[in-house]
């Protein structure tokens, strides 16, 4: 078992609803760990409050209620959203956060060097010499020509953007990045591109990633752990190659049936969900998915199922997890499948 970086203990995070009414469950109870070295995904449709609970963690919002536990290499953990200003300011550039739009996290009246050494300037006490091979370094592991620092963020196009982004997260050396869907805001093929730069520079500057992102086939390439929420909750959490064979919850089955198939000659069993996603200011009784369940009974109606273990490194919310025959991402070829 790896060592525990980050643990999150029952993270909850409300916004007031509208003309007194109750409250706007984004994120409710939520804990999981995440270990040294590996990439743990978040997924799930959007409004189920992934990229809520990203932003809690790293002190973007601040949460409702909860803990987050760090462990740095040196030091005993640290509640870092109980944290004093003084040992927050200390292990603040440690976790880092990479936004989802590379148009709009940029200043447009800040040149690239300035961007991408704010956060050294705000952590650091380093001369203009050393400021600028740090900067200069960082750039070129991200891709960008240290020759092109003094442009403007409206210069570059997307991909570069983003790749300014990534350098600003990772030039204080953090070991824990939250990747808050990173490339959903980028074609495909820069997209490919972006996933290959987070693998080559997890593996060069030893960090961990958190990756928040709606894009299974994205998490697949990317993952080793994956945790699936649903209207503020993680209703399964499972090694990434596990989850995509054989989906425990009939959520997380509904979005690998929706993931394309790379070959036409391949088919899947579609699960085709009822209705919408629920309010979350007044979420239905018993389990919150078993509106659009096929496999709902009245236990799921009155009753919430917790979070459980069903199976070695495998936990889901479902009263029936491990006894549905649910099938994963593979596809059959379309003969077979008829």
């Amino acid at each position: 078992m790896a060592e525990t970086l980050l643990q999150v203990e029952g993270m909850t995070k409300l916004y007031p609803g509208k003309r007194k009414n109750a409250p706007i469950r984004a994120v409710a109870d939520v804990s999981f760990e995440v270990r040294r070295g590996e990439v743990f995904s978040l997924v799930g449709e959007s409004g189920c409050g992934k990229t809520t609970l990203g932003r809690c963690i790293v002190r973007g919002l601040e949460a409702s209620s909860g803990r987050v536990l760090y462990t740095p290499e040196e030091g005993e953990t640290v509640d870092f959203l109980s944290a004093d200003k003084r040992t927050y300011k200390r292990l603040r550039k440690e976790l880092q956060l990479i936004f989802q739009d590379p148009y709009s996290s940029l200043n447009p009246r800040m040149t690239v060097f300035d961007i991408i050494s704010e956060p050294l300037r705000a952590n650091a006490r380093l001369g203009r010499r050393e400021l600028e091979e740090r900067v200069a370094a960082i750039a070129a592991k991200t891709g960008l020509d240290p020759q092109y620092l003094r442009r403007y963020p409206h210069a570059f196009s997307g991909g570069q953007r983003q790749r300014i982004g990534i350098a600003r997260a990772l030039v204080t050396e953090p070991k824990l990045v939250v990747c808050d869907e990173a490339v959903s805001a980028l074609d495909v093929s820069i997209q490919a591109q972006i996933i290959n730069l987070l693998k080559d520079l997890r593996e060069q500057l030893n960090m961990t990633y958190l990756f928040i992102s709606h894009d299974l086939s994205v998490v697949e390439h990317l993952s080793d752990r994956v945790a699936v929420m649903y209207l503020g909750r993680i209703v399964e959490l499972a090694p990434k190659n596990e989850l995509f064979a054989r989906p425990l919850h009939p959520y997380t089955q509904s979005l690998l049936s929706a993931v394309p198939l790379p070959d036409p000659e391949l088919a899947r069993e579609r699960l085709l969900l009822e209705g919408e996603v629920p309010n979350p200011a007044d979420p239905p009784s018993g389990c919150a998915f078993h509106p659009r369940c096929p496999f709902r009974t009245e236990r799921c109606e009155r009753e919430a199922p917790p979070l459980r273990e069903i199976m070695p490194e495998r936990l889901a919310a479902c009263h029936y997890a491990g006894e549905l025959a649910l099938p994963g991402a593979i596809g059959t070829k379309k003969e077979a499948a008829e």
